[in-house]
């Protein structure tokens, strides 16, 4: 196997962190552990620290050190869902009667998992608009505010903020920045490098990247912190199966390869739907007239595969261009090798109608997959001619 250091190339790590070949046979794969419990040499003498299938597994800890070494955190752990690494952080760091402060457009499985489950427990959020410094200032410093909490680039509006000036922020504060990277991937952009203390991620989205695992990561640049929510995940047993881990870890072995794919495809998108005469606004940070592109340009590799466009025809139009494409398909989740469009407003940020970050009805969310760009051009110019 090659040794791996963090100064090693993205792909080089990601295909060998973690991924020692079987030493019996050789097996260039680390064999997949299905145990959900561990022979004893003798009562309490445990090889390698392994006991019970809920705090620790192989084929988990193999995708762990592989996340670790992606993000260039001291340690990653790996979940059933991304809701549920995110329920496991904020109940490991916060307390009744403390306030995250939360991006005005987060997603919406986050609002609702802090405003209507951990709400009632006493923990208070604040939505505000991360790319107004001195608004996020105010609201960091405004209470017991133990967690500053962004998405970059945010789902579904896109926005962009500034990491460093985040994390400056919050640590000023006595603060830990969290930093949601589902939308980038590692392979885009690396938080922790850029100030963050914790990355979260759902990694059913591009880290899983074939839409047929849920899971989801916390990777953090303090062990003691990991420390906190790995108690959690063994306390509460939110952790990810086998079976789930093995198919990310063989997923993250060609992450690099498709966010170039998907990167390539979104920018084709992108510059296709501007200037459209039924299109209002396309939100995408590539760009150059997107507000946040030269702080995108400054923190990402790329600007990545998701694409949101907004329809002047208001939501007639944007239902109508919706339930016309052919090729990509009408579907919640992204990030997937195959193209998917989604209505947020209807679906996945349906939780949050009626709030600060309630989704525009003229707006829809393009996941641009890796087929060819001239069929997925296509197939978004037909939609269009159906307006």
């Amino acid at each position: 196997m090659t040794e791996t250091t963090p100064t090693s190339g993205f792909a080089t790590r990601a295909i060998h962190a973690g991924q020692a070949f079987e030493p019996v046979t050789g097996a260039v794969v680390p064999p997949l552990h299905f145990s959900s419990t561990y022979a004893q040499d003798g009562i309490g003498g445990l090889r390698n620290g392994y006991e019970y299938g809920r705090g620790t597994n192989p084929t988990r800890d193999s995708l762990q050190e592989q996340l670790a070494a992606l993000e260039g955190g001291a340690k990653a752990l790996s979940f059933g869902s991304g809701l549920a690494a995110e329920d496991a952080l904020l109940r490991a760091l916060m307390r009744p009667g403390q306030k995250v402060v939360l991006g005005n457009d987060a997603y919406g499985g986050t609002y609702r998992l802090i405003s209507k489950v951990l709400g009632p427990w006493g923990i208070e959020n604040q939505p505000v608009d991360m790319s107004d410094l001195d608004a996020v200032r105010a609201a960091v410093s405004s209470g017991d505010v133990p967690l500053l909490w962004v998405e970059t680039p945010s789902n579904p509006l896109m926005q962009i903020a500034d990491i460093a000036a985040l994390a400056e922020i919050a640590h000023e504060a006595g603060a830990l920045l969290v930093v949601d990277n589902t939308f980038a991937s590692p392979y885009l952009q690396q938080p922790i490098s850029l100030g963050a203390d914790i990355v979260v991620h759902s990694t059913t989205k591009y880290i899983g990247g074939h839409s047929d695992v849920v899971g989801g990561a916390v990777i953090a640049r303090d062990a003691e912190v990991a420390e906190k929510i790995q108690f959690l995940q063994f306390a509460a047993g939110g952790v990810s199966g086998p079976m789930d881990a093995f198919l990310t870890t063989r997923s993250l072995k060609t992450l690099a390869v498709r966010m170039e794919a998907h990167s390539d495809n979104a920018e084709k998108i992108a510059d296709f739907l501007t200037g459209q005469a039924a299109v209002s606004a396309v939100l995408y940070p590539g760009l150059p007239e997107h507000p946040g592109h030269e702080i995108a340009a400054k923190q990402m590799r790329r600007f990545g595969g998701m694409v949101s466009v907004r329809f002047a025809g208001g939501e007639q139009a944007a239902r109508r261009f919706t339930e016309s494409l052919r090729v990509f398909t009408l579907a919640e989740s992204l990030g997937g090798i195959e193209s998917l469009v989604n209505y947020p407003s209807e679906m996945t940020h349906a939780s949050v109608k009626g709030t600060e970050l309630e989704v525009p009805v003229d707006l829809v969310r393009l996941s641009v997959g890796i087929e060819d760009a001239a069929d997925l051009l296509a197939d978004v110019e037909q939609a269009l001619e159906q307006l």
